[in-house]
């Protein structure tokens, strides 16, 4: 079965987070996405836990009507990278707040900070039988490769142990798969979400085909192994990523990497520290000019959540708009979930809304949409074409798999198929960015 996952968030628990986020409410909001599969998240926090317990209907079964969760959690080593770990069971959950607490306080936050390098947190989790890997990877802060340029490096002798990666916001599998040393690894996409408004929680998700929706089927998808595997990454165009470029974290001046060499990674315009972007550092990275995809990497959709898309078609200030709303729910209501009307809805089918509306959902299909980068800890922006009436003849019809994985084909390079074949952020202040920020989205813990 093809199951749709969002596997890292973050409870009421964690710094930044919204009160509302609970398993009842993410729960319904993850049905309405097109999600079958959540992450608890925090679930070494001893009050969380406890709420993932009552919820629980056995020690590896955790649902609420049709969604299924499985325990997870991210966790902050003494070098600040940041770790997903997902477990088999709530015991193991338990065992594993057991094993960290005497590295760090528990209590303090949903995301814990221990003082335990990588390879430490990643021999925990290979004795507990859960699976782990490095959390918004390329980021510059709290990642892999904002504090070390190689898996080892971070994992040590455990390095053979890490199943996947986590691409984070401002980066995709073409970024990714310019690195020969991740090519063995699955590709998560998920959203980190602080929030279950409906532009946060499963933003970016990934899809697998699973024998069942269990940790051990989760397993044998993460691992490949018995035919099962990822069959789509879902996410934003990482130019939207407010750390893909090189800017000043201040004022926001972009630079090329020569040019902030040459200014001494100081902003001639206000004085602030300019942030290495993520593309530079994959650049840095990269052992390939180009992205060489292994044959088991399934392909990547750009889109961003349905209720930013209805926003941009009508011109509305923001997605909590009366309008935006309206026709969110009405959206969702005829098709089932966010997923059957962003990919699979034909486009007969969506004209019970705005024809702009319409047309938007199927440029992004096609990805025909204009880019403005972000930078520096500032969002990047999109644009649709500017006649949006005009882009239904362009994008008539919908972008099939069989599309997808044939453009994502296209990609890999001959030498490759042939190698192939051998924080204290105030909760009224988050309420407030969901409101103003038509992301939603905390400047402090989104990647």
């Amino acid at each position: 079965m093809k199951v749709n996952t969002d596997l890292h968030l973050h409870s009421k628990y964690s710094m930044a987070s919204s009160r509302q986020m609970e398993l009842p409410l993410i729960a319904r909001e993850a049905s309405k996405k097109g999600m079958k599969l959540i992450g608890t998240a925090d679930c070494t926090h001893p009050k969380w836990l406890e709420e993932i317990k009552k919820v629980s209907i056995s020690d590896e079964e955790i649902r609420i009507e049709d969604i299924n969760f499985i325990p997870t959690t991210e966790i902050e080593d003494n070098k600040r990278v940041h770790h997903l770990l997902i477990l088999p069971s709530i015991s193991k959950a338990e065992e594993l707040a057991e094993r960290i607490s005497p590295f760090g306080n528990l209590e303090a936050d949903g995301r814990p900070t221990v003082r335990l390098g990588g390879s430490e947190i990643a021999e925990i989790a290979k004795e507990l039988g859960a699976l782990i890997g490095p959390c918004h990877a390329f980021t510059p802060w709290t990642a892999l490769y904002g504090y070390h340029d190689n898996l080892r490096s971070c994992y040590g002798d455990m390095t053979d142990y890490i199943s996947f990666l986590e691409l984070g916001l401002s980066a995709d599998s073409d970024y990714a798969d310019r690195i020969k040393e991740l090519h063995r690894l699955t590709f998560l996409s998920n959203s980190d979400a602080h929030s279950p408004s409906t532009n946060k929680l499963a933003r970016e998700f990934t899809q697998f085909e699973l024998p069942e929706i269990t940790f051990d089927g989760l397993k044998k998808a993460i691992l490949r192994e018995q035919g099962y595997g990822a069959t789509l990454n879902v996410g934003f165009f990482p130019e939207e990523g407010k750390y893909n470029h090189s800017a000043c974290i201040k004022c926001f001046t972009q630079y090329t990497l020569p040019e902030a060499v040459e200014e001494k990674w100081r902003c001639p315009i206000c004085g602030g520290i300019i942030k290495k972007g993520v593309l530079d550092r994959v650049d840095e990275l990269a052992d390939f000019k180009e992205p060489r995809h292994p044959e088991h990497r399934p392909p990547y959709l750009h889109l961003i959540p349905l209720a930013e898309i209805i926003q941009m078609a009508l011109g509305h200030a923001s997605v909590q708009t009366k309008g935006v709303k309206t026709t969110w729910s009405k959206l969702v209501e005829s098709f089932g979930n966010e997923v059957e009307v962003l990919i699979y809805a034909e486009p007969e089918a969506l004209t019970i809304v705005d024809e702009r509306i319409v047309n938007a959902i199927l440029a992004f299909r096609k990805g025909n949409v204009r880019i403005h980068p972000g930078g520096g800890g500032q969002y990047g922006w999109l644009e649709l074409p500017e006649n949006l009436m005009e882009e239904k003849i362009r994008c008539n019809g919908q972008i099939s798999f069989s599309d997808l994985e044939k453009l994502h084909s296209e990609k890999k390079s001959e030498p490759e198929r042939k190698s192939d074949k051998k924080s204290n952020k105030k909760i009224e202040e988050i309420e407030k960015e969901e409101s103003d920020n038509p992301k939603g989205q905390s400047s402090l813990f989104d990647f």
